[in-house]
C-alpha cells in the first residue's frame, strides 16, 4: 500500500521554491496498544475531567489552559492570549543554514519525516537540491500547526529526510545526574584492552531488518491464542550472573566465543567433506 502525504508545501532554499511532500519515517501501527476495559463486563472504560474541589464532572466548555507559576497558583491562558503568538503556516520549509551531515548530535533529532517533488515538474529540481547536498544538512524552520519546529534536512536514497529537532533548552545537562558525578578519572589499560577484545569479536556488517521487535511478535502470539482459545506458556528468562570481577568476566566471555566458534567450525567440516566427496 502507498504511503500518503500528510502535509504539503515547499521546500525554501534562498530564492528557490520546491513544491514537496511529507510523509511519516515511521509506522505508529507497527506497534500494539490496548484499551481500558472494565473487568467485569469487558466494556471500554471513558475517561471523565473530574474536579476534585467541586466534586463533580466538568464539561469541555468549562476547561481553561493554566500555567502553574508556583505550587498551587495558576495564570489562566485564554485563546486570545495563545491567538498572538501562533505562528501561521506558512507551507514553506525555510533552509537557513547548511552544515556537514553527522555535524548535529544525534539528542536534538526527534522525529523523521520522508520528502518527495510534489508533481513532474518539480522532480528535476528536487533531485539537483538532494544530489547537492549530499554529506551536508540543511537546518531551518517550518510552521506546522500553530507552532514553528526547528528542522533538519538531508539527502537519504532517492529524497530526503527531515528530522523536526528538540531545541538547545530541551537537552538536559549530564550533569544533573548525580550517579556521573564521581566517575573514575581512570581505568586500567589491560582491563579496556581486554573490554575491546570481547567487543571486536562481535564486529560485523548491521542490519537493521535481521532485528525483530520479539516483545510485539510474543504479545502479538498470545492475542492470537486467546482469540483462539489457546494457552500459551511463558519462556522462564534466566537472570543475568551478577560481575564479581571483571577480568573474569570478560576472560570467560573470550572463551564463550572462542567455544562458539569452534562449535560451528566443527559442524560445518562434515559437510564440506561431505560436498567434496560429491
Amino acid at each position: 500500500m502507498a504511503a500518503r502525504p500528510t502535509w504539503r508545501g515547499y521546500l525554501k532554499i534562498s530564492l528557490v521554491n520546491i513544491p514537496v511532500k511529507v510523509f511519516p519515517a515511521t509506522d505508529s501501527g507497527a506497534t500494539l496498544s490496548f484499551n481500558q476495559l472494565h473487568a467485569e463486563c469487558q466494556t471500554r472504560i471513558q475517561q471523565k475531567r473530574w474536579c476534585p474541589h467541586c466534586e463533580r464532572e466538568v464539561p469541555n466548555t468549562d476547561i481553561v489552559k493554566g500555567y502553574e507559576f508556583e505550587k498551587g497558583r495558576y495564570v489562566v491562558m485564554d485563546e486570545e492570549d495563545i491567538e498572538k503568538v501562533r505562528v501561521e503556516s506558512t507551507r514553506v520549509i525555510n533552509l537557513e543554514r547548511f552544515t556537514d551531515a553527522d555535524a548535529i548530535d544525534d539528542i536534538y533529532l526527534e522525529r523523521p519525516y520522508y520528502l518527495a517533488p510534489d508533481g513532474p515538474v518539480a522532480k528535476e529540481a528536487f533531485a539537483v537540491i538532494r544530489e547537492g547536498m549530499k554529506g551536508k544538512a540543511g537546518i531551518g524552520k517550518v510552521a506546522l500547526y500553530g507552532r514553528e519546529y526547528l528542522i533538519k534536512v538531508q539527502p537519504r536514497e532517492q529524497g530526503m529526510v527531515m528530522y523536526t529537532l528538540r531545541h538547545a533548552k530541551e537537552i538536559r545537562s549530564m550533569e544533573s545526574i548525580d550517579e556521573l558525578g564521581d566517575m573514575p578519572s581512570s581505568v586500567k589499560p589491560a582491563e579496556v584492552k581486554l573490554a575491546q577484545q570481547v567487543m571486536g569479536t562481535f564486529e560485523g556488517e548491521l542490519d537493521f531488518k535481521s532485528y525483530r521487535d520479539e516483545y510485539q511478535e510474543s504479545l502479538r502470539e498470545i492475542i492470537d491464542a486467546k482469540i483462539e482459545g489457546r494457552e500459551v506458556v511463558a519462556q522462564e528468562v534466566e537472570a543475568p550472573p551478577k560481575v564479581v570481577n571483571l577480568m573474569e568476566a570478560l576472560r570467560k566471555s573470550l572463551d564463550a566465543v572462542s567455544a562458539g566458534k569452534k562449535k560451528t567450525t566443527t559442524m560445518r567440516e562434515p559437510a564440506e567433506r561431505k560436498r567434496a566427496r560429491a
